[in-house]
Protein backbone atom coordinates (compact mmCIF):
# COMPACT_ATOMS: atom_id res chain seq x y z
CA UNK A 1 0.00 0.00 0.00
CA UNK A 2 2.84 2.13 0.85
CA UNK A 3 3.98 2.21 -3.00
CA UNK A 4 0.62 3.05 -4.58
CA UNK A 5 -0.09 6.56 -5.21
CA UNK A 6 -2.92 8.30 -3.31
CA UNK A 7 -5.56 7.30 -6.36
CA UNK A 8 -4.83 3.93 -6.13
CA UNK A 9 -4.79 3.52 -2.52
CA UNK A 10 -8.59 5.43 -2.46
CA UNK A 11 -9.33 2.54 -4.87
CA UNK A 12 -8.50 -0.05 -2.53
CA UNK A 13 -10.12 1.51 0.15
CA UNK A 14 -13.55 1.74 -1.91
CA UNK A 15 -13.39 -1.64 -2.60
CA UNK A 16 -13.04 -2.84 0.90
CA UNK A 17 -15.65 -0.44 1.35
CA UNK A 18 -17.88 -2.13 -0.72
CA UNK A 19 -16.85 -5.68 -0.11
CA UNK A 20 -16.22 -6.98 3.62
CA UNK A 21 -12.75 -6.69 3.97
CA UNK A 22 -11.90 -9.25 6.30
CA UNK A 23 -13.05 -11.95 3.68
CA UNK A 24 -10.03 -10.37 0.93
CA UNK A 25 -6.77 -10.21 1.75
CA UNK A 26 -5.23 -6.24 0.51
CA UNK A 27 -2.89 -8.03 -1.53
CA UNK A 28 -5.33 -9.75 -3.58
CA UNK A 29 -7.60 -6.56 -4.24
CA UNK A 30 -4.61 -4.34 -5.36
CA UNK A 31 -3.45 -7.73 -7.79
CA UNK A 32 -7.20 -7.37 -9.16
CA UNK A 33 -7.49 -3.38 -9.51
CA UNK A 34 -4.25 -3.62 -11.49
CA UNK A 35 -5.71 -6.11 -13.82
CA UNK A 36 -8.59 -3.72 -14.36
CA UNK A 37 -6.99 -0.34 -15.05
CA UNK A 38 -7.81 0.25 -11.58
CA UNK A 39 -11.45 0.01 -11.99
CA UNK A 40 -13.80 -0.50 -8.65
CA UNK A 41 -16.50 -1.64 -10.90
CA UNK A 42 -14.88 -3.66 -13.02
CA UNK A 43 -12.84 -5.15 -10.00
CA UNK A 44 -15.71 -5.63 -8.10
CA UNK A 45 -17.81 -7.63 -10.71
CA UNK A 46 -14.46 -9.81 -10.71
CA UNK A 47 -14.34 -10.96 -7.16
CA UNK A 48 -17.94 -11.10 -6.88
CA UNK A 49 -17.82 -13.42 -9.54
CA UNK A 50 -14.58 -14.99 -8.34
CA UNK A 51 -16.33 -16.47 -5.33
CA UNK A 52 -18.68 -18.36 -7.18
CA UNK A 53 -15.61 -20.70 -8.36
CA UNK A 54 -16.12 -24.76 -7.87
CA UNK A 55 -14.60 -26.26 -4.77
CA UNK A 56 -14.29 -29.55 -6.40
CA UNK A 57 -13.87 -30.85 -9.86
CA UNK A 58 -14.14 -33.85 -11.37
CA UNK A 59 -13.98 -35.73 -14.86
CA UNK A 60 -17.51 -36.46 -14.71
CA UNK A 61 -19.83 -34.74 -12.61
CA UNK A 62 -19.44 -32.41 -9.61
CA UNK A 63 -21.50 -31.88 -6.52
CA UNK A 64 -20.56 -28.21 -4.83
CA UNK A 65 -22.13 -25.51 -2.83
CA UNK A 66 -21.57 -21.99 -4.30
CA UNK A 67 -22.17 -19.05 -2.43
CA UNK A 68 -24.55 -16.03 -4.32
CA UNK A 69 -24.51 -13.40 -3.01
CA UNK A 70 -28.13 -11.72 -4.86
CA UNK A 71 -27.72 -14.01 -8.12
CA UNK A 72 -26.00 -16.67 -9.99
CA UNK A 73 -23.02 -16.06 -11.37
CA UNK A 74 -22.21 -15.40 -14.78
CA UNK A 75 -18.49 -16.21 -15.26
CA UNK A 76 -17.72 -17.31 -18.86
CA UNK A 77 -16.14 -20.65 -18.12
CA UNK A 78 -13.36 -22.54 -19.97
CA UNK A 79 -14.56 -25.51 -21.97
CA UNK A 80 -13.86 -28.54 -20.11
CA UNK A 81 -14.95 -30.98 -23.43
CA UNK A 82 -17.36 -31.92 -25.45
CA UNK A 83 -18.64 -30.07 -28.60
CA UNK A 84 -20.28 -27.07 -28.34
CA UNK A 85 -22.06 -24.56 -30.68
CA UNK A 86 -19.92 -24.28 -34.60
CA UNK A 87 -17.17 -22.69 -34.45
CA UNK A 88 -15.53 -20.55 -36.84
CA UNK A 89 -11.76 -20.55 -38.50
CA UNK A 90 -10.14 -17.92 -36.43
CA UNK A 91 -11.93 -19.05 -32.91
CA UNK A 92 -10.85 -22.48 -33.73
CA UNK A 93 -7.28 -21.24 -33.97
CA UNK A 94 -8.03 -19.03 -30.92
CA UNK A 95 -9.03 -22.35 -29.55
CA UNK A 96 -5.51 -24.22 -30.28
CA UNK A 97 -3.70 -21.26 -28.48
CA UNK A 98 -5.28 -20.61 -25.28
CA UNK A 99 -5.40 -24.68 -24.44
CA UNK A 100 -2.16 -24.90 -22.35
CA UNK A 101 -3.63 -20.81 -20.82
CA UNK A 102 -6.84 -23.26 -20.00
CA UNK A 103 -5.02 -25.90 -18.20
CA UNK A 104 -2.90 -23.54 -16.12
CA UNK A 105 -5.56 -21.68 -15.01
CA UNK A 106 -8.09 -24.75 -14.33
CA UNK A 107 -5.22 -25.35 -12.58
CA UNK A 108 -4.48 -22.93 -10.23
CA UNK A 109 -8.58 -22.03 -9.96
CA UNK A 110 -8.94 -25.88 -8.46
CA UNK A 111 -5.75 -24.87 -5.76
CA UNK A 112 -7.14 -21.27 -5.10
CA UNK A 113 -10.30 -22.72 -4.51
CA UNK A 114 -9.72 -25.00 -1.96
CA UNK A 115 -8.88 -21.67 0.10
CA UNK A 116 -11.63 -19.38 -1.53
CA UNK A 117 -9.19 -17.05 -2.52
CA UNK A 118 -10.30 -15.15 -5.39
CA UNK A 119 -8.56 -15.60 -8.59
CA UNK A 120 -9.25 -13.71 -11.90
CA UNK A 121 -10.94 -15.42 -14.56
CA UNK A 122 -9.99 -14.33 -18.01
CA UNK A 123 -12.10 -16.57 -20.45
CA UNK A 124 -10.76 -17.26 -24.10
CA UNK A 125 -13.71 -19.60 -25.11
CA UNK A 126 -14.50 -19.38 -28.68
CA UNK A 127 -18.04 -19.83 -27.34
CA UNK A 128 -18.18 -16.24 -25.69
CA UNK A 129 -17.53 -14.98 -29.55
CA UNK A 130 -20.86 -16.79 -30.85
CA UNK A 131 -23.65 -14.99 -31.63
CA UNK A 132 -26.96 -16.86 -30.68
CA UNK A 133 -29.81 -16.81 -31.92
CA UNK A 134 -32.36 -13.49 -30.74
CA UNK A 135 -36.03 -14.94 -31.25
CA UNK A 136 -38.76 -12.31 -31.09
CA UNK A 137 -40.44 -13.87 -28.55
CA UNK A 138 -37.53 -15.08 -25.93
CA UNK A 139 -40.42 -17.40 -24.23
CA UNK A 140 -41.71 -18.55 -27.34
CA UNK A 141 -38.41 -20.15 -27.82
CA UNK A 142 -38.54 -21.84 -24.64
CA UNK A 143 -41.81 -23.55 -25.48
CA UNK A 144 -40.95 -24.32 -28.84
CA UNK A 145 -37.81 -25.89 -27.54
CA UNK A 146 -40.00 -28.08 -24.89
CA UNK A 147 -42.32 -29.05 -28.11
CA UNK A 148 -39.42 -30.01 -29.92
CA UNK A 149 -38.73 -32.31 -27.25
CA UNK A 150 -41.66 -33.84 -26.61
CA UNK A 151 -41.81 -34.80 -30.57
CA UNK A 152 -37.98 -36.19 -30.21
CA UNK A 153 -38.92 -38.43 -26.86
CA UNK A 154 -42.38 -38.99 -28.03
CA UNK A 155 -43.29 -38.24 -24.19
CA UNK A 156 -45.46 -34.76 -23.11
CA UNK A 157 -44.36 -32.27 -20.33
CA UNK A 158 -47.03 -33.12 -17.80
CA UNK A 159 -47.65 -29.24 -17.32
CA UNK A 160 -47.49 -27.91 -20.94
CA UNK A 161 -49.53 -30.45 -23.28
CA UNK A 162 -52.82 -29.92 -22.20
CA UNK A 163 -52.42 -26.54 -22.45
CA UNK A 164 -50.52 -27.15 -26.26
CA UNK A 165 -53.73 -28.87 -27.30
CA UNK A 166 -56.00 -26.54 -26.21
CA UNK A 167 -54.19 -23.13 -26.31
CA UNK A 168 -55.58 -22.45 -23.58
CA UNK A 169 -52.27 -21.56 -21.29
CA UNK A 170 -50.65 -18.31 -22.62
CA UNK A 171 -48.74 -17.65 -19.22
CA UNK A 172 -45.93 -18.81 -17.95
CA UNK A 173 -47.12 -21.54 -14.89
CA UNK A 174 -45.10 -24.51 -12.34
CA UNK A 175 -48.94 -25.67 -11.44
CA UNK A 176 -49.48 -29.11 -12.94
CA UNK A 177 -52.36 -30.06 -15.23
CA UNK A 178 -51.95 -34.03 -14.55
CA UNK A 179 -50.80 -36.11 -11.29
CA UNK A 180 -47.33 -38.22 -11.54
CA UNK A 181 -47.56 -41.30 -11.91
CA UNK A 182 -49.56 -41.03 -15.84
CA UNK A 183 -52.77 -43.51 -15.84
CA UNK A 184 -51.08 -45.78 -18.10
CA UNK A 185 -47.12 -45.75 -16.96
CA UNK A 186 -46.34 -48.81 -19.01
CA UNK A 187 -47.42 -47.04 -22.65
CA UNK A 188 -46.98 -43.01 -21.84
CA UNK A 189 -43.71 -41.74 -21.34
CA UNK A 190 -43.90 -38.26 -19.10
CA UNK A 191 -41.11 -35.43 -19.29
CA UNK A 192 -40.45 -33.29 -16.66
CA UNK A 193 -42.65 -30.44 -15.22
CA UNK A 194 -40.89 -28.14 -17.42
CA UNK A 195 -41.64 -24.28 -16.60
CA UNK A 196 -42.00 -22.53 -19.93
CA UNK A 197 -40.68 -19.12 -18.71
CA UNK A 198 -37.60 -17.18 -18.64
CA UNK A 199 -34.24 -18.21 -16.87
CA UNK A 200 -35.11 -14.73 -14.49
CA UNK A 201 -38.25 -16.14 -13.56
CA UNK A 202 -37.11 -19.36 -12.42
CA UNK A 203 -34.59 -17.80 -10.04
CA UNK A 204 -37.51 -15.50 -9.17
CA UNK A 205 -39.37 -18.58 -8.00
CA UNK A 206 -37.03 -19.94 -6.19
CA UNK A 207 -36.53 -16.98 -4.01
CA UNK A 208 -39.93 -16.41 -3.10
CA UNK A 209 -41.36 -19.97 -3.16
CA UNK A 210 -38.16 -22.05 -1.05
CA UNK A 211 -38.32 -24.41 -4.42
CA UNK A 212 -35.01 -26.30 -5.88
CA UNK A 213 -34.82 -25.74 -9.70
CA UNK A 214 -33.30 -28.24 -11.72
CA UNK A 215 -31.52 -26.43 -15.41
CA UNK A 216 -31.29 -28.22 -18.03
CA UNK A 217 -29.28 -26.94 -20.80
CA UNK A 218 -28.07 -28.83 -24.43
CA UNK A 219 -26.57 -28.60 -27.85
CA UNK A 220 -28.01 -29.77 -30.62
CA UNK A 221 -24.46 -30.10 -32.18
CA UNK A 222 -23.06 -32.63 -28.97
CA UNK A 223 -23.33 -35.91 -29.81
CA UNK A 224 -24.44 -36.94 -25.99
CA UNK A 225 -27.34 -34.87 -26.34
CA UNK A 226 -30.03 -37.25 -27.70
CA UNK A 227 -29.50 -40.36 -25.76
CA UNK A 228 -29.76 -37.64 -22.76
CA UNK A 229 -33.12 -36.69 -24.20
CA UNK A 230 -34.52 -39.87 -24.75
CA UNK A 231 -33.29 -41.62 -21.48
CA UNK A 232 -32.59 -39.11 -18.72
CA UNK A 233 -35.50 -36.82 -19.44
CA UNK A 234 -38.27 -39.56 -19.82
CA UNK A 235 -37.16 -41.73 -16.77
CA UNK A 236 -39.73 -42.17 -14.76
CA UNK A 237 -37.30 -42.02 -11.63
CA UNK A 238 -35.99 -39.01 -12.03
CA UNK A 239 -39.33 -37.37 -13.05
CA UNK A 240 -41.02 -38.97 -9.76
CA UNK A 241 -38.48 -37.16 -7.18
CA UNK A 242 -38.76 -34.17 -9.52
CA UNK A 243 -42.47 -34.10 -9.33
CA UNK A 244 -42.75 -35.01 -5.71
CA UNK A 245 -39.86 -32.71 -4.40
CA UNK A 246 -42.23 -29.55 -6.34
CA UNK A 247 -39.06 -28.93 -8.39
CA UNK A 248 -38.56 -25.94 -11.07
CA UNK A 249 -37.12 -27.60 -13.98
CA UNK A 250 -36.26 -25.30 -16.95
CA UNK A 251 -34.53 -26.20 -19.93
CA UNK A 252 -33.61 -25.02 -23.39
CA UNK A 253 -31.17 -25.47 -26.41
CA UNK A 254 -28.12 -22.77 -26.03
CA UNK A 255 -28.61 -21.60 -29.48
CA UNK A 256 -31.05 -19.41 -28.37
CA UNK A 257 -31.19 -16.21 -26.10
CA UNK A 258 -31.83 -16.65 -22.76
CA UNK A 259 -30.38 -20.54 -22.82
CA UNK A 260 -27.13 -19.11 -23.55
CA UNK A 261 -27.24 -16.14 -21.08
CA UNK A 262 -28.09 -19.11 -18.22
CA UNK A 263 -25.02 -21.03 -19.52
CA UNK A 264 -22.39 -18.40 -19.09
CA UNK A 265 -24.15 -17.54 -16.04
CA UNK A 266 -23.83 -21.02 -14.76
CA UNK A 267 -19.95 -21.86 -16.24
CA UNK A 268 -21.65 -24.44 -18.65
CA UNK A 269 -19.06 -25.56 -21.41
CA UNK A 270 -19.84 -29.40 -21.67
CA UNK A 271 -22.98 -30.71 -23.06
CA UNK A 272 -25.78 -31.98 -21.97
CA UNK A 273 -25.70 -29.75 -18.52
CA UNK A 274 -27.71 -30.05 -15.50
CA UNK A 275 -27.50 -27.76 -12.43
CA UNK A 276 -29.31 -27.64 -9.21
CA UNK A 277 -30.45 -24.64 -7.27
CA UNK A 278 -31.57 -23.17 -4.47
CA UNK A 279 -31.56 -20.83 -1.77
CA UNK A 280 -28.93 -21.82 0.92
CA UNK A 281 -27.66 -19.98 3.73
CA UNK A 282 -24.63 -17.48 3.33
CA UNK A 283 -21.46 -18.84 3.92
CA UNK A 284 -18.92 -16.69 5.92
CA UNK A 285 -15.13 -17.27 3.55
CA UNK A 286 -12.75 -16.17 6.33
CA UNK A 287 -14.60 -18.99 8.93
CA UNK A 288 -16.38 -21.13 6.69
CA UNK A 289 -19.10 -21.06 8.85
CA UNK A 290 -22.93 -19.89 8.30
CA UNK A 291 -23.56 -15.94 8.27
CA UNK A 292 -26.47 -14.63 10.46
CA UNK A 293 -27.73 -12.61 6.67
CA UNK A 294 -30.55 -13.88 4.77
CA UNK A 295 -29.88 -16.83 2.21
CA UNK A 296 -28.73 -16.77 -1.14
CA UNK A 297 -29.54 -18.41 -4.52
CA UNK A 298 -26.56 -21.60 -4.53
CA UNK A 299 -25.86 -23.56 -7.36
CA UNK A 300 -25.55 -26.98 -5.44
CA UNK A 301 -24.31 -28.98 -7.86
CA UNK A 302 -23.23 -29.16 -11.86
CA UNK A 303 -23.06 -32.43 -14.19
CA UNK A 304 -22.75 -32.45 -17.51
CA UNK A 305 -21.25 -35.30 -20.08
CA UNK A 306 -22.35 -38.02 -21.25
CA UNK A 307 -25.71 -39.73 -20.33
CA UNK A 308 -24.83 -43.74 -20.93
CA UNK A 309 -23.95 -45.90 -19.45
CA UNK A 310 -25.71 -45.90 -16.29
CA UNK A 311 -22.67 -44.44 -14.32
CA UNK A 312 -22.17 -41.88 -16.88
CA UNK A 313 -22.49 -37.97 -14.90
CA UNK A 314 -25.54 -37.48 -16.71
CA UNK A 315 -27.39 -40.53 -16.40
CA UNK A 316 -31.01 -41.04 -14.43
CA UNK A 317 -29.36 -43.35 -12.29
CA UNK A 318 -26.57 -41.39 -11.36
CA UNK A 319 -29.08 -37.74 -10.92
CA UNK A 320 -31.13 -40.27 -8.90
CA UNK A 321 -28.92 -41.06 -6.56
CA UNK A 322 -27.29 -37.54 -6.24
CA UNK A 323 -31.13 -36.29 -5.36
CA UNK A 324 -31.73 -39.03 -3.25
CA UNK A 325 -28.67 -39.73 -1.01
CA UNK A 326 -27.00 -36.22 -0.93
CA UNK A 327 -28.81 -33.46 -2.06
CA UNK A 328 -32.00 -33.23 -0.73
CA UNK A 329 -30.78 -34.60 2.37
CA UNK A 330 -28.30 -31.41 2.39
CA UNK A 331 -31.06 -28.76 1.67
CA UNK A 332 -34.70 -30.16 2.66
CA UNK A 333 -34.16 -29.29 6.20
CA UNK A 334 -33.02 -25.76 5.92
CA UNK A 335 -35.64 -25.18 3.14
CA UNK A 336 -38.20 -26.82 4.77
CA UNK A 337 -37.81 -24.43 7.62
CA UNK A 338 -37.45 -21.42 4.92
CA UNK A 339 -40.69 -22.34 3.74
CA UNK A 340 -42.35 -22.62 6.90
CA UNK A 341 -40.62 -18.54 7.20
CA UNK A 342 -42.01 -17.48 3.75
CA UNK A 343 -45.25 -18.83 4.65
CA UNK A 344 -45.55 -17.72 8.63
CA UNK A 345 -44.46 -14.26 6.59
CA UNK A 346 -47.37 -14.55 4.23
CA UNK A 347 -49.64 -15.50 6.77
CA UNK A 348 -48.40 -12.07 8.79
CA UNK A 349 -48.79 -10.26 5.71
CA UNK A 350 -52.52 -11.37 4.56
CA UNK A 351 -53.12 -10.63 8.50
CA UNK A 352 -51.88 -7.15 7.94
CA UNK A 353 -53.77 -6.41 5.06
CA UNK A 354 -56.84 -7.60 6.78
CA UNK A 355 -56.09 -5.68 9.43
CA UNK A 356 -55.46 -2.30 7.19
CA UNK A 357 -58.58 -3.56 4.99
CA UNK A 358 -60.96 -3.84 8.23
CA UNK A 359 -58.61 -0.32 9.73
CA UNK A 360 -59.68 1.32 6.34
CA UNK A 361 -63.28 0.01 6.10
CA UNK A 362 -63.76 1.46 9.64
CA UNK A 363 -62.45 4.65 8.90
CA UNK A 364 -64.70 4.63 5.68
CA UNK A 365 -67.69 3.97 7.56
CA UNK A 366 -66.70 6.77 10.28
CA UNK A 367 -65.74 9.09 7.42
CA UNK A 368 -69.20 8.00 6.05
CA UNK A 369 -71.14 8.24 9.07
CA UNK A 370 -69.14 11.37 9.80
CA UNK A 371 -70.23 12.58 6.20
CA UNK A 372 -73.88 11.68 6.84
CA UNK A 373 -74.14 13.28 9.88
CA UNK A 374 -72.92 16.90 8.42
CA UNK A 375 -74.78 16.58 5.01
CA UNK A 376 -77.74 16.03 7.24
CA UNK A 377 -77.08 18.80 9.51
CA UNK A 378 -76.47 21.03 6.40
CA UNK A 379 -79.47 19.88 4.95
CA UNK A 380 -81.80 20.70 7.96
CA UNK A 381 -80.43 24.25 8.28
CA UNK A 382 -80.66 24.72 4.22
CA UNK A 383 -84.52 23.40 5.16
CA UNK A 384 -84.27 25.76 8.35
CA UNK A 385 -83.02 28.71 5.68
CA UNK A 386 -85.62 27.46 3.16
CA UNK A 387 -88.40 27.63 6.13
CA UNK A 388 -87.25 30.82 6.98
CA UNK A 389 -86.86 32.32 3.83
CA UNK A 390 -90.63 31.28 3.22
CA UNK A 391 -91.99 32.32 6.48
CA UNK A 392 -90.40 36.36 5.64
CA UNK A 393 -91.91 36.00 2.16
CA UNK A 394 -94.73 35.47 3.32
CA UNK A 395 -94.76 38.24 5.88
CA UNK A 396 -93.45 40.70 3.40
CA UNK A 397 -96.68 39.58 1.22
CA UNK A 398 -99.52 40.17 4.05
CA UNK A 399 -97.44 43.01 5.33
CA UNK A 400 -97.99 44.36 1.61
CA UNK A 401 -101.10 43.00 1.37
CA UNK A 402 -102.28 44.44 4.84
CA UNK A 403 -100.39 48.11 3.28
CA UNK A 404 -102.41 48.05 0.38
CA UNK A 405 -105.89 47.72 2.00
CA UNK A 406 -104.51 50.21 4.58
CA UNK A 407 -104.48 52.33 1.42
CA UNK A 408 -107.44 51.45 -0.48
CA UNK A 409 -109.14 51.98 3.24
CA UNK A 410 -107.43 55.55 3.80
CA UNK A 411 -108.23 56.31 -0.05
CA UNK A 412 -111.98 55.29 -0.03
CA UNK A 413 -112.52 56.75 3.31
CA UNK A 414 -111.02 60.37 1.92
CA UNK A 415 -113.57 59.45 -0.80
CA UNK A 416 -116.41 59.27 1.73
CA UNK A 417 -115.46 61.85 3.84
CA UNK A 418 -115.23 64.58 0.70
CA UNK A 419 -118.64 63.06 -0.10
CA UNK A 420 -119.82 64.27 3.05
CA UNK A 421 -118.35 67.89 2.38
CA UNK A 422 -119.29 68.11 -1.30
CA UNK A 423 -121.86 65.74 -2.40
CA UNK A 424 -124.55 65.01 0.60
CA UNK A 425 -126.93 67.95 0.46
CA UNK A 426 -128.32 69.53 3.25
CA UNK A 427 -130.91 68.40 5.00
CA UNK A 428 -134.53 70.00 3.10
CA UNK A 429 -136.87 72.10 5.34
CA UNK A 430 -140.55 71.97 4.46
CA UNK A 431 -141.58 72.61 0.34
CA UNK A 432 -141.35 69.76 -1.63
CA UNK A 433 -139.23 67.24 -0.09
CA UNK A 434 -138.47 63.53 -0.10
CA UNK A 435 -138.61 62.26 2.95
CA UNK A 436 -136.90 59.00 3.73
CA UNK A 437 -135.96 56.44 6.16
CA UNK A 438 -132.88 54.24 6.02
CA UNK A 439 -132.28 50.91 8.41
CA UNK A 440 -128.33 51.40 8.68
CA UNK A 441 -126.71 48.42 10.86
CA UNK A 442 -126.08 50.90 13.39
CA UNK A 443 -129.47 51.91 13.71
CA UNK A 444 -132.62 53.88 11.86
CA UNK A 445 -131.94 57.72 10.13
CA UNK A 446 -134.54 59.34 8.64
CA UNK A 447 -133.50 62.16 6.29
CA UNK A 448 -135.08 64.47 4.07
CA UNK A 449 -133.48 65.47 0.56
CA UNK A 450 -134.93 67.94 -1.85
CA UNK A 451 -136.91 66.46 -4.88
CA UNK A 452 -133.86 67.04 -7.25
CA UNK A 453 -131.37 65.43 -5.44
CA UNK A 454 -129.72 62.28 -7.61
CA UNK A 455 -129.45 58.67 -6.30
CA UNK A 456 -125.60 59.25 -6.14
CA UNK A 457 -126.52 62.16 -3.08
CA UNK A 458 -128.96 59.32 -1.36
CA UNK A 459 -126.17 56.51 -1.83
CA UNK A 460 -123.43 59.16 -0.40
CA UNK A 461 -125.62 60.29 2.95
CA UNK A 462 -125.93 56.52 3.50
CA UNK A 463 -122.07 56.03 2.93
CA UNK A 464 -121.36 58.87 4.64
CA UNK A 465 -123.29 57.00 7.64
CA UNK A 466 -120.11 54.98 8.16
CA UNK A 467 -117.67 57.87 9.15
CA UNK A 468 -116.58 57.29 12.62
CA UNK A 469 -117.25 59.82 14.71
CA UNK A 470 -114.09 60.71 15.60
CA UNK A 471 -113.99 62.29 12.19
CA UNK A 472 -115.07 65.85 12.27
CA UNK A 473 -116.82 66.88 9.36
CA UNK A 474 -114.82 70.39 9.36
CA UNK A 475 -111.73 68.32 8.55
CA UNK A 476 -113.27 66.99 5.54
CA UNK A 477 -110.95 67.41 2.63
CA UNK A 478 -112.24 70.29 0.09
CA UNK A 479 -111.04 68.10 -3.11
CA UNK A 480 -111.40 64.75 -3.63
CA UNK A 481 -108.74 62.29 -3.69
CA UNK A 482 -107.92 61.87 -6.92
CA UNK A 483 -108.09 65.13 -9.15
CA UNK A 484 -107.94 68.71 -8.04
CA UNK A 485 -111.38 69.84 -7.97
CA UNK A 486 -114.45 68.74 -9.03
CA UNK A 487 -118.61 67.70 -7.63
CA UNK A 488 -120.82 64.89 -9.02
CA UNK A 489 -119.79 64.39 -12.41
CA UNK A 490 -116.33 63.54 -10.79
CA UNK A 491 -117.63 61.55 -8.73
CA UNK A 492 -119.80 59.67 -11.38
CA UNK A 493 -116.86 59.18 -13.65
CA UNK A 494 -114.52 57.70 -10.90
CA UNK A 495 -117.18 55.41 -9.83
CA UNK A 496 -117.83 54.31 -13.54
CA UNK A 497 -113.52 53.94 -14.04
CA UNK A 498 -113.47 51.26 -11.60
CA UNK A 499 -112.88 48.23 -13.31
CA UNK A 500 -115.23 45.81 -10.17
CA UNK A 501 -118.50 47.90 -10.89
CA UNK A 502 -120.18 50.64 -9.02
CA UNK A 503 -122.06 47.87 -6.25
CA UNK A 504 -118.50 46.80 -5.59
CA UNK A 505 -117.28 50.15 -5.04
CA UNK A 506 -119.80 51.37 -2.97
CA UNK A 507 -119.71 48.03 -0.64
CA UNK A 508 -123.48 48.31 -0.10
CA UNK A 509 -127.12 48.70 -1.70
CA UNK A 510 -129.97 49.81 -0.98
CA UNK A 511 -133.89 48.49 -1.68
CA UNK A 512 -137.01 49.05 -0.23
CA UNK A 513 -138.52 47.56 2.56
CA UNK A 514 -141.55 45.99 1.56
CA UNK A 515 -142.50 45.41 -1.06
CA UNK A 516 -138.73 44.55 -1.72
CA UNK A 517 -137.16 46.55 -5.03
CA UNK A 518 -133.89 47.46 -5.04
CA UNK A 519 -132.69 50.87 -5.72
CA UNK A 520 -129.67 50.59 -8.12
CA UNK A 521 -126.86 53.16 -7.88
CA UNK A 522 -127.19 55.10 -11.73
CA UNK A 523 -125.42 57.93 -12.15
CA UNK A 524 -127.43 61.65 -13.27
CA UNK A 525 -130.64 59.72 -11.82
CA UNK A 526 -133.17 61.75 -9.69
CA UNK A 527 -134.75 60.05 -6.96
CA UNK A 528 -137.95 60.69 -8.51
CA UNK A 529 -136.94 58.23 -11.54
CA UNK A 530 -135.17 55.76 -9.17
CA UNK A 531 -139.00 55.38 -8.21
CA UNK A 532 -138.66 56.72 -4.61
CA UNK A 533 -141.55 58.32 -2.85
CA UNK A 534 -141.64 60.25 0.11
CA UNK A 535 -141.91 58.21 3.37
CA UNK A 536 -140.91 55.21 1.98
CA UNK A 537 -138.36 53.45 4.26
CA UNK A 538 -134.93 51.66 2.48
CA UNK A 539 -132.92 49.25 4.01
CA UNK A 540 -129.01 49.06 3.63
CA UNK A 541 -127.90 45.79 2.42
CA UNK A 542 -123.79 45.24 2.88
CA UNK A 543 -122.30 43.69 0.05
CA UNK A 544 -118.61 43.81 1.62
CA UNK A 545 -117.07 45.38 4.73
CA UNK A 546 -113.80 45.99 3.89
CA UNK A 547 -113.52 49.01 6.40
CA UNK A 548 -113.26 45.57 8.77
CA UNK A 549 -110.37 43.94 7.21
CA UNK A 550 -112.13 41.74 5.05
CA UNK A 551 -112.32 42.28 1.25
CA UNK A 552 -115.43 42.66 -1.02
CA UNK A 553 -116.76 39.54 -2.64
CA UNK A 554 -114.61 38.11 -5.67
CA UNK A 555 -113.33 41.08 -5.57
CA UNK A 556 -110.22 43.46 -5.59
CA UNK A 557 -111.62 47.19 -4.60
CA UNK A 558 -111.17 50.20 -2.57
CA UNK A 559 -115.30 49.91 -1.27
CA UNK A 560 -114.50 50.02 1.92
CA UNK A 561 -116.43 51.63 4.71
CA UNK A 562 -117.15 51.74 8.41
CA UNK A 563 -119.96 52.07 10.37
CA UNK A 564 -120.70 54.33 13.25
CA UNK A 565 -121.13 51.55 15.45
CA UNK A 566 -117.29 51.04 14.85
Amino acid sequence: MDTLAEDQRDAVRQLQAVLDSQHYDTDVLVSVLQSVGWSVHSAMELLLDGTHADSSVSSGSTSSFVDHPAQIPVDRPERAGGRGPPRSLANTVLAVLSLPFHVVTGILRFILGIFRIPFLSLNFNPNTYRPPRQPQDARGAIRRWITTLEEETGAYNIKSSPSVATGRDNHPSTSRRHTYPPANSETTRVLPDFFDGTYDEVLDICQKEGRIACVILVSEEHDDVPAFKRVTLTDTNLVRIMSDNNFVVWGGDVRDRIPWDAAQKLQATTYPFVAFLALQPRRSTSTSSFSSSGPVLTVLSRHYGPSVPDSAPTSARSLVNHLEGQLLPRVDAFLSRHRAQLQERERDRLLREQQDRAYQDSQRRDRERIEAKIRAEREAAERIRKEEETQQEEQRRLQAERDRQESIKYRRSQWRRWMRRSIVPPEARGGNNIRLAIRLPSGRVVRSFPSSSTVTALYAFVDSQTIPSSMKPQDDPEHPPEGSDGGVETLERYIHSQVQGPESWWGFKLALSYPRREIKWKANTSLAEAGLKNGEQLVMEVTSNVGNGKKSLGHDSDDQYESESD
